[in-house]
């Protein structure tokens, strides 16, 4: 599998395992403001970093370090959605 972003530029994806995937939506923080609407999310660098280092096909240092903070943001963001699908269907 792999994703594409706005700017044209692909990146493979490796296979996560379940454990995975949950490990790293349940390493997601959100900050809220008072009117209880999402602000952000909590140690935003560490966190796009651990996603992008386990579902990237090349999650080294040298290639996580060389893209920018919009190709980590929308890669993060893809990634989420991603993993969200499915989430809100009801179990029989």
């Amino acid at each position: 599998m792999e994703i594409k972003l706005k700017g044209g530029r692909k990146f493979k994806l490796k296979d996560v395992t379940l454990d995975e995937r949950d490990d790293l939506l349940d390493s997601v923080q959100y900050e809220y403001n008072d009117d209880g609407s999402v602000r952000g999310v909590k140690m935003m660098h560490s966190t796009m970093t651990k996603w992008l280092r386990t579902c990237l096909e090349d999650g080294t240092d040298e290639f996580i370090v060389a893209l920018s903070i919009d190709d980590k943001s929308e890669i993060f963001t893809k990634l989420q959605s991603i993993f969200f699908q499915g989430e809100g269907k009801a179990s029989k």
